[in-house]
């Protein structure tokens, strides 16, 4: 195995019998590589003295809040979305816990391209890829809205009630549980949110954390390959994701998260060009989205106070790009006190 955190994250045997056992998959021993820069779930690449690869995905380690980092609910819903306008890796099997090791995994087939989570690999494509890399980005999440839940069997992934005030009562609860310090300002937000909470408009398939790195793309031309990392998927209003997107993505000049550079480079749009392809697309009400970008903003400062909580508990669960820091998870709060302001929330 690759590194301590791969030896720490599965029992080598264990999972090299389980895989040989897969349809697709790998047989005998595997070598496993971390992969990506993502701070939730841990990603491998396992490799066989063959060359046949797999990627497999399991929980952090150490102690989780309930219901988080559900890795079987997320190969479930990749596994449904076979098939749809959506593009996804294949789903090769699904372990629960204590079958392959001490938490559930997901094996899936390796896709081959580039995860854009660096400006290195940005700079190995040409600016057009990079620009065709971000409009599919967008018409990808514009495929995800129009996903028919009851054809893929989603229309019972998770409440059909209001949106808003879901997220408000899940991600408030989540910062109850992993914050490091008093943070007041979270408090104040968490009320003028829920005070200018929007009524339900329509219910679609949301994936939660859709943003460049969560793409793998071909590095030619920038084509859209697979959409990963569906942990957070669910069902609600599709401008959330927008938001999301927007608070992940960079500001010349402004907030930049690790991991997030690469949309820097020569060819990547901004933000608005985003926001303005998906309301072409799709209709959606532009004055709506001043309160998901506040909203998305103030999820992903408190995802980043989380990162924190579970690295500084268990030093292995650290990407290779790193944890946050308690000035970033900062930066970010007043950046959506910032977006709330300007909604006039």
């Amino acid at each position: 195995m690759s590194g301590a955190t791969g030896a720490a994250a599965f029992d080598g045997a264990r999972l090299a019998d389980w895989l040989s056992g897969l349809a697709g998959a790998t047989r005998g021993p595997v070598e496993l590589t971390r992969l990506g820069a993502g701070q939730s779930n841990l990603t491998y690449r396992a490799v066989d003295a063959a060359g046949a690869s797999v990627v497999v995905r399991r929980p952090p380690l150490g102690r989780l809040a309930a219901s988080a980092h559900d890795v079987t609910r997320e190969g479930r819903v990749m596994a449904a979305l076979a098939g749809t306008a959506v593009p996804v890796p294949a789903i090769l099997g699904i372990a629960e816990a204590g079958a392959v090791a001490d938490a559930p995994v997901v094996a899936m087939a390796e896709v081959h391209g580039v995860a854009l989570t660096s400006p290195w690999q940005a700079q190995a494509m040409t600016p057009a890829a990079r620009a065709a890399a971000a409009d599919g980005l967008v018409d990808a999440m514009v495929a995800i809205h129009r996903v028919d839940l009851g054809a893929t069997g989603l229309a019972g992934l998770a409440s059909h009630e209001p949106y808003a005030p879901r997220q408000l009562r899940r991600w408030s609860a989540q910062w109850e549980r992993t914050r490091t310090r008093e943070q007041p300002v979270v408090e104040e937000l968490t009320a003028r949110l829920a005070a200018a909470a929007p009524t339900r408009r329509r219910t679609v398939l949301v994936h939660g954390d859709l943003h460049l790195g969560n793409l793998v793309v071909g590095g030619a031309d920038g084509r859209v390959l697979a959409v990963l990392d569906w942990e957070l998927a669910t069902l609600g209003d599709p401008l959330a994701d927008v938001g999301t997107l927007l608070s992940y993505w960079p500001e010349r000049d402004g907030l930049v998260l690790p991991g997030f550079a690469a949309a820097l480079e020569e060819g990547f749009p901004d933000g608005a060009h985003l926001a303005a392809r998906y309301l072409e697309a799709t209709g959606e009400d532009p004055a709506a989205l001043a309160y998901w970008h506040a909203l998305g903003l103030w999820k992903v400062a408190i995802i980043a106070e989380g990162v924190l909580r579970r690295v500084r508990d268990m030093p292995a669960n650290a990407a290779p790009a790193g944890a946050p820091t308690v000035e970033l998870v900062d930066a970010l709060i007043e950046h959506a006190r910032a977006a709330a302001d300007r909604a006039g929330l």
